[in-house]
């Protein structure tokens, strides 16, 4: 059984998600938030396996919130459930640690699908939100080594899989995956080996780390 903290500042869609889950013997809803912070303390308190997280939300976002969870070292999965699938909602939860992101019209069985996929680690994606990733894959990002992406490539230099990346950043492996993806676009390099050879050679990596 997959235990589920719902987040989302609208009582009737949580209504909604806890009646679905509720009644199917695949899961068992633990407790609701109303926003950001109670879904902090919620699943400080709870430790659900797989949190939904809505994005837009009173006195805390469901992004910040998902960065706050990372930096308590809370394990559950989060699947992000909202309407919005723009660039300036996907791209920001997906780096703090989203593990998937669907839309709310998303069918039942496709949300039960993407719970159970959560929970075991793996990233699922609505597909408008797989086309604007991808699209963003595609374009050489501009600019140096962001501070997260030094961190994933030093451990990756180190000999860490991205699982272990992942649980040592506190980030999920989808993230980590992510993160590989725009250090090759921006070192030009199609490989974790010629990524790491590269920056050694472009100094973003020292023998000491």
């Amino acid at each position: 059984m997959i235990s589920l903290l719902i987040v989302d500042d609208h009582p009737v869609v949580r209504d909604g998600l806890r009646g679905m889950f509720s009644a199917d013997p695949r899961f068992e809803v633990l407790g609701e938030a109303g926003d950001g912070e109670e879904a902090v303390t919620a699943a400080v308190k709870l430790r659900p396996d797989v949190i939904l997280m809505d994005l837009r939300m009173p006195r805390l976002d469901g992004v910040t919130a998902i960065e706050e969870l990372a930096k308590r070292g809370v394990a559950s999965r989060i699947l992000v459930l909202t309407t919005y699938d723009t660039d300036s909602d996907v791209l920001p939860a997906i780096q703090a640690g989203a593990t998937g992101y669907l839309l709310k019209d998303a069918p039942r069985e496709e949300l039960f699908r993407a719970v159970e996929a959560a929970a075991q680690g793996k990233a699922m994606l609505a597909p408008s939100v797989a086309t604007r990733l991808m699209g963003q894959m595609r374009q050489p990002a501009p600019g140096p080594l962001s501070q997260r992406e030094l961190e994933v490539l030093r451990l990756i230099a180190q000999g860490s899989t991205n699982r272990e990346a992942a649980k040592r950043l506190f980030i999920s492996e989808a993230t980590v995956k992510t993160h590989l993806l725009h250090v090759y676009a921006k070192l030009g390099v199609n490989d974790r080996a010629a990524a790491v050879a590269t920056a050694f050679a472009q100094g973003y990596l020292t023998p000491r780390g």
